[in-house]
């Protein structure tokens, strides 16, 4: 049975969800005023394997991944940039589409826009209110009564005493209490008629936290089964999310928390107030985006994910390892059995085309990894131990098997000589002139000019071109960047 680590109980859970066979899940996504950064990836790549896995465990799964295009933040860049609100959330969420589809994410079910659904939240609003938990203040703001909820900071642990010490806590005259947070923001004369919404309580705009709880509530119910995100919106986003949703319908909101833990650079997390983020643009001019994908899964979802060059340099190492086995014994569709996936009935297209033998006992394995709370580095063993079976048996069946297990999380679906190959990097040679030096090396071999040929050989490994004389003739990748790492001692 798969197993999850909740967060709101701090342990590892059977999952068991609310409707047999059937899975509901909400992701907070982003939001649109700049292009993605790594941590933005991580939450991507993190949950898009969940949702393959759920998917490959013969569960019907509605993803949702919600966009935020109404905020302070997107309002000041419009204000800076001169433009509108729907123009730059726009653009930038062209921009998210296009690092996701890079990363090989793939779309969810539904990707609500939280200026769609502002009618809803000022219906939970309303009977928030109606409730008694929430108040219209004196500033025109309507705020939620943090104190009115019993339980609140059950999913952070954070005691009412702790908060109320002061910590991560907006200190405001108007609220009854220092607290208490907003439901709904009164306009200001300044903002733009387009960030302003008529409502009971006068136009305005709603606020963060509310936008979640009334899309998760309206696409999946008042009650559903997976809520996650990265561990920044542990609090005070998803704890302010279960005292709206609960606060609101009386019944419980999520059963299981799901939250990946940051990236870091230098041992700091990466943020864009500390000025050590990356944007997935400036990584993906450096590297392959299957390798950042890999360098990703091959961490394990909780733990922290430190960024470098390095780090990345070694992730493309180790995938281009699993290609070379691929591409010295491609695997036949012919082998493919028709079988069925983890669950009780054959799902080919969700593995992308192959069928899974689960029954073997290196899909054992890689199955007891993913039910073990999506223990992805376990699973990434996995494939490198048939990578080895390929290599050391020139074994057809097990790249059939490395590949499809590979599919499962979304890696090694290309075809090998392509990854290997790559393009032209910082001004290298391109493919062009790589095959006529070789096919100039064939020459100068045939007419038995071996000195030519092997001065050919060498030109193309000092422009980073391994060649590789094989049965089927000559084949070629680019060589791996050396890594220059401290040596003890100095």
């Amino acid at each position: 049975m798969l197993k999850i680590y909740n967060t709101l109980t701090r342990d590892k859970q059977d999952f068991k969800p609310i409707t047999p066979n059937s899975v509901r899940m909400y992701v907070c996504g982003m939001t649109v005023y700049d292009y993605c950064h790594l941590g933005h990836a991580r939450v991507m790549v993190v949950f898009d394997m969940v949702y393959r896995w759920l998917k490959a465990s013969g569960y019907d799964v509605t993803y949702v991944r919600n966009i935020t295009d109404i905020d302070d933040k997107i309002i000041k860049r419009a204000a800076e940039n001169n433009e509108s609100i729907h123009t730059l959330t726009q653009r930038f969420i062209g921009a998210m589409h296009e690092d996701a589809d890079a990363l090989g994410v793939q779309h969810p079910d539904h990707e609500p826009r939280a200026t769609q659904y502002v009618p809803q939240m000022l219906e939970m609003i309303e009977q928030l209110e109606q409730n008694g938990l929430a108040y219209k203040a004196a500033d025109g703001d309507v705020n939620y009564a943090v104190r009115k909820f019993d339980g609140y900071g059950k999913l952070s642990g954070k005691s009412l005493e702790d908060l109320r010490a002061g910590e991560r806590v907006e200190v405001a005259s108007e609220k009854h209490d220092p607290l208490d947070f907003v439901l709904w923001k009164h306009a200001k004369d300044s903002e733009a008629d387009e960030v302003k919404w008529d409502s009971k309580w006068g136009k305005g705009r709603p606020g963060w936290h509310i936008e979640c709880s009334a899309m998760g509530s309206e696409l999946l119910g008042k009650h559903f089964d997976i809520h996650g995100g990265g561990a920044d919106l542990q609090f005070p986003h998803h704890e302010n999310e279960i005292a709206q949703s609960e606060g609101a319908h009386r019944c419980k909101f999520v059963n299981y928390w799901m939250h990946n833990g940051f990236v870091r650079v230098d041992n700091e997390k990466m943020s864009k107030s500390l000025g050590n983020f990356f944007t997935i643009r400036e990584v993906l001019k450096k590297y392959d985006a299957e390798v950042v994908r890999f360098f990703i899964l091959r961490a394990h979802y909780r733990s922290p994910l430190n960024y470098s060059d390095a780090h990345l340099d070694d992730a493309k190492g180790a995938l281009t390892r699993l290609y070379t086995a691929l591409k010295s014994n491609p695997p036949q569709p012919s082998l493919i059995r028709e079988g069925a996936g983890t669950g009780s009935s054959p799902d080919k297209e969700r593995l992308g085309g192959v069928a899974v033998d689960w029954r073997s006992p290196y899909s054992a394995r890689f199955k007891a990894a993913m039910d073990d709370d999506l223990n992805t580095p376990e699973a990434v063993a996995v494939l490198f131990d048939l990578a080895n079976e390929v290599n050391r048996n020139q074994s057809a069946q097990a790249a059939v098997q490395l590949k499809a297990l590979a599919g499962v999380l979304g890696l090694l679906q290309r075809d090998a000589r392509e990854f290997l190959q790559g393009g032209a990097v910082d001004g290298g040679m391109d493919d062009v002139a790589i095959n006529a030096r070789i096919e100039a090396r064939i020459a100068a071999k045939k007419a038995k000019n071996f000195a030519e040929a092997d001065r050919i050989r060498k030109e193309l490994l000092e422009a980073g071109i391994v060649l590789e004389d094989t049965a089927r003739g000559t084949v070629w990748r680019r060589a791996l960047k050396a890594v220059c790492r401290p040596q003890p001692g100095g």
